[in-house]
């Protein structure tokens, strides 16, 4: 591996408290490094994912379907979930692929578009804004995606997969079912 400005290296040794397992050589005089001891790093990591976590959290709390969980349901939800974010324009989900994850949307917008037997052009069913979520349909119904889920904006997505989604979520079912009846009613409307 050759390291150009701007990487890192050695950070696997302190976060696992473990033995280095590759020599790094200098290939100029004029390098110049920045170090953190193993304190200062895991510091410095932690107080970044206990801030994140907290900021999560705190979506998880406002989002309607998951309100009825307690403090460690929701925590168990989020420590399950990957956080992962889409630039404007880029489809997140598209109709008729195999579900494989269930979303929340933490920050930015999103819409649903869905081909209507009335039109050539996929139409806009469903807006999307922080704290809302998607893909629970095709998830409790194992079928594949009903719409397609576009980036409005630059956003970043909690993201469940499949194997953890009946797990943690199983207790609110009836709720997911509910909702998405009003979902199924407007696209027939």
């Amino acid at each position: 591996m050759e390291y150009k400005e701007g990487q890192m290296f050695g950070e696997l040794a302190v976060i696992y408290n473990c033995p280095r397992t590759a020599t790094i050589i200098a290939q100029s005089d004029n390098c110049l490094l920045f170090s953190l001891d193993r304190q200062t790093f895991n510091y410095v990591v932690r107080d970044s994912t206990m801030k994140r976590n907290e900021k999560h959290m705190k979506i998880l709390a406002s989002v309607p379907i998951l309100e009825t969980l307690d403090h460690y349901e929701r925590s168990k939800v989020l420590d399950a979930c990957r956080s992962i974010e889409y630039d404007e324009g880029e489809i997140v989900i598209s109709e008729g692929e195999e579900a494989q994850a269930f979303y929340i949307l933490l920050k930015g917008e999103a819409i649903a578009t869905k081909m209507l037997e009335d039109s050539k052009d996929a139409k806009v069913v469903k807006h999307y804004s922080s704290g809302d979520y998607f893909g629970e349909r095709a998830m409790l119904n194992n079928t594949t995606r009903a719409a397609n889920i576009i980036a409005k904006t630059n956003i970043e997505c909690l993201v469940l997969g499949r194997d953890k989604f009946k797990a943690l979520l199983g207790s609110i079912e009836h709720i997911l079912k509910r909702n998405m009846k009003i979902y199924i009613d407007f696209i027939n409307s």
